[in-house]
Parts: structure tokens; sequence; C-alpha cells
């Protein structure tokens, strides 16, 4: 029982931002295998700066003179419950500071969207030599507070309440593993300060229609009680949306498309029993109206029991 909670504390919970030029937070809480077992909480505070001085209006790859460099800061608090063996549910607040270094846009700061997920192990099962695993995600994001989203790059989020399904895909043989996820983001209207709008077309009204999207997540590496180190690439696909206009600001409704490739590690402290570090980052390799986007992250984590099973 010892060995399997120390498993447990190496991958706790995994709060890992990946936040694209774009500003829209897009938690990755659920993106990994691994389960936190009954009755124990994993308690994770997280930094993450973003940072990016060149963007894609549309498929025109280009920079922008009068902001300079746009960043942001991320202040994130969150935990992971684990309700039983197979069945997490995990949730997640950040603080973003966004910023540019030239021109008179001032950046905005504020408490952003609360993300939630319920995360199901429903496949667990020894095949070959190795170990295959099957989960199925079910999360959401509610604004906690009304900020400006029409204001991009600038704005700390969308303001959009969304639900996502994810189904994640996992294979480990001895250290070394391979998994697989795709997910679907169905995003709810938003109001904006205006009474119309152009988009391709001109609309009066103040609500605007945000689109859905796809993300996909592939990743690999190495697993042990002590360090763990991985790859990933990520996916986030718009289903609908429109290209940035010529020597225009961005849209809350335009076509968001990125691809990025990124790194984690993590260290289990010996020492300490239940406490974990993890840092890494992620850099937008490819994208459609959004910045190309470098990120770093630091997280810490530690996980206690909240109920002690009773024994026999």
């Amino acid at each position: 029982m010892k060995h399997f909670l120390q498993y447990t504390y190496r991958y706790c919970i995994a709060i890992i931002l990946f936040l694209s030029a774009f500003q829209a937070a897009n938690a990755q809480t659920e993106s990994d295998a691994l389960m936190i077992p009954k009755n124990y909480f994993c308690a994770a505070g997280i930094y993450t700066h973003n940072s990016w001085d060149q963007y894609w209006e549309g498929t025109l790859k280009r920079e922008n003179l009068n902001m300079g460099t746009v960043s942001s800061n991320v202040y994130a608090v969150g935990g992971n419950y684990g309700l039983s063996n197979r069945i997490n549910l995990l949730a997640m607040l950040p603080f973003v500071k966004s910023n540019a270094s030239a021109g008179t846009l001032r950046g905005e700061d504020g408490l952003q969207d609360i993300n939630l997920a319920v995360k199901w192990m429903a496949v667990r099962e020894q095949l070959g030599s190795g170990l295959l695993s099957f989960h199925a995600i079910l999360s959401g994001v509610i604004p906690v507070r009304k900020y400006q989203a029409d204001f991009q790059p600038l704005a700390i989020g969308m303001q959009t309440k969304s639900i996502a399904l994810r189904g994640l895909l996992n294979y480990q043989v001895g250290r070394l593993f391979v998994a697989g996820g795709g997910q679907y983001i169905r995003k709810d209207n938003i109001t904006i300060d205006r009474d119309a709008y152009y988009t391709t077309e001109m609309h009066y009204t103040n609500q605007v229609a945000m689109p859905n999207a796809t993300n996909f997540l592939l990743s690999a590496g190495f697993r042990s009680l002590k360090f763990n180190a991985e790859a990933t690439l990520t996916r986030y696909t718009s289903l609908s949306g429109f290209d940035i206009t010529r020597n225009n600001m961005p849209f809350p409704s335009n076509k968001m498309n990125a691809t990025a490739a990124g790194a984690i590690f993590k260290y289990m402290f010996q020492n300490i029993q239940g406490l974990e570090f993890t840092a890494g980052g992620n850099y937008v390799v490819a994208g459609r109206n959004v910045g190309q986007n470098l990120s770093a992250f630091g997280g810490v984590y530690y996980v206690f029991a909240v109920k002690k099973e009773k024994s026999n």
C-alpha cells in the first residue's frame, strides 16, 4: 500500500496550463492517465508566464510594433479529490494579468474562469507486456466575474461558458509510456459591450456566437517513483470562425488554431512525503489568428489523506 501511495504522490494532479496567445486558458488538469486514490486530495499552486511578439493574421505571420511583446502572468490554484479509485474530481481557478510592452493599450488583470472536471478510468487492463488504460473526462469552464472579452489580444479570457468531453488512451511498458487523446469543446455565446460588429458580415446585436473546437494531444515519456519526463504535442482547432482582417484587432469569434510542442518534468521530494514539483513549457509552432506563444510554468503539489480507511 505504501508503494502504491508513493506512486500516486508522484502524479497527483499534473495541473499544467497551456495558455495560447489568444488568452483562452486551456487547463490540462485532466490530460494525464493517472488517478489519485479514494479519499485523497492533491492541492496545487502553479505559475505560468506567456509571451509572443509575432502572430498569425489569418495564415500571414507578422509582427505589430505598436504592441511590441504581448505577455501574461497566470497564477492558479487547484485541486484533485479521489471520490473513488476510478473517479476523480478536479478544479482550477487562475488569476491572469496581461501586458503589452509598446503602445498605449493597457493590459487587464483579475480572476478568469473556474475549470471543473470529472475523470473516470473506464478501462485498466494488462495487454501484452504493458498496461492499457482508457479515461473519459467531462469538463466545464465558467467565468467567475465579468471581464472584457472584446479586448483581444490583451483580454484575460473569452468570457464564455463551455463544456467538453475528452477520451484518453494510455499504454505503459515498464517506465516508458505513450498516450493520445481527443476532446470536443462546446462553447456558449458571449455578450460584448457594443450593439453591432462586423465579421464577414454585419451583425446588429451584442451577442457573439463562439466557435466550437477540438483539442488533440499526443504525449510520450518516462515515469518513475521519483522523476518523470514527458514530451507533448497538442493541436487546438476552431470548427468555425473567421480570420483577422488586415491591420485589425483580433475578435473573440476568430478562427483560432494552434499547434504546440512542449515538455513536462516532475520531481517528487523523498524527504517530504506527498510533495512534488513540476516544471516545463510549450511553444506554438504553427497557428492561425494566434500569437506564436512561448510559455514556461512551474508548480508545487501536495497530496494528503482526507479520510483514512478503516483497517480490518
